[in-house]
């Protein structure tokens, strides 16, 4: 079988972790692509995969031969775009990751924009509030909220958001807005591992000035979610006191539904970025979405 074919098969299987699932995705028999993982080993005198009667995962050498292919199919995509010409309408897969949320609120837009520009283009979206790998996971596109680490991609700032405490305003009528970080420990909080898992709340005062003196308040939360969406509801309650990024209640701070409070000791704002392959491996299709994405988010006034 051709070499190419055989490594296309392997992507699928490992990719969905089941022969079953690759087959029904590549439109094959579910014993065709058995024979082609078993082919591709015998050819390379290695195994690739662990399979059991309850899962299929990729072994060491897998997970290296797994990256290398991707990047070889995605050299060949490009040079199909080539060949097709620089005005070639995208066709094919796009996969795209961002936090819960700023995915809902603002990259979605893009891609039904996008979707609708190019109907020949499908794309998935992963949606979760964790760092993804975007090399791993086989991500085209993600947005990253927060420093970035050393990578191999290419880093597109768009943005930025802060990280801000908010409470109702019946809430604040009841109990008074802290007027110190240090008085939080008499105010019901709201914690949500969705922005951070420690419970250490941090604060800078006077940066905004130059200069800035940074404190860290350990907080005892009467109230832990998991999700950012269930502690806006909680504080939209009058329940009490939450921190959250700023652009996750610009809605509800625009309709008066929440306050700021402790603004002039909240930390620096945190930067935005959309991240894709760089150089060659960017491909027409997921160049042409980042310039859509990129465009929206930077005239978006919530992330400025």
């Amino acid at each position: 079988m051709d070499r190419f074919h055989l490594m296309s098969v392997f992507v699928a299987v490992a990719e969905e972790q089941s022969f079953a699932a690759a087959a029904r995705r590549l439109q094959m028999s579910p014993p065709a692509v058995t024979r082609a993982v078993l082919a591709l080993e015998e050819r390379l005198g290695v195994k690739l995969l662990n399979r059991t009667t309850r899962y299929v995962r990729s072994t060491d050498a897998g997970l290296r031969y797994l990256e290398d292919a991707r990047r070889i199919m995605a050299e060949a995509d490009e040079a199909d775009e080539a060949a097709a010409g620089v005005n070639a309408e995208p066709r094919g897969q796009l996969t795209v990751t961002a936090p819960v949320l700023f995915g809902r609120m603002f990259v979605m837009p893009s891609m039904v924009d996008y979707l609708q520009r190019f109907p020949a283009m499908a794309v998935s979206a992963l949606f979760v509030d964790r760092v993804v790998n975007l090399l791993e996971e086989g991500i085209d596109v993600g947005v990253r909220i927060g420093e970035l680490a050393d990578s191999s991609m290419k880093a597109i700032q768009v943005g930025q958001v802060s990280r801000v405490v908010c409470a109702a305003p019946a809430y604040l009528a009841a109990h008074g807005a802290p007027a110190a970080p240090e008085e939080l420990t008499g105010h019901s909080v709201i914690a949500s591992t969705g922005v951070a898992a420690d419970s250490d709340w941090r604060f800078t005062s006077g940066h905004k000035s130059g200069g800035g003196k940074t404190s860290n308040v350990k907080i005892r939360p009467r109230m832990t979610v998991s999700s950012n969406d269930a502690a806006i509801e909680a504080a939209l309650r009058g329940f009490g006191v939450t921190r959250l990024l700023s652009y996750q209640i610009a809605p509800y701070l625009d309709s008066g539904q929440l306050q700021i409070v402790l603004a002039e000791h909240q930390p620096a704002c945190v930067p935005i970025h959309v991240l894709h392959r760089e150089g060659r491996l960017a491909s027409a299709k997921v160049r042409r979405f980042v310039d859509l994405l990129v465009e929206s988010l930077r005239s978006n006034k919530a992330l400025r």
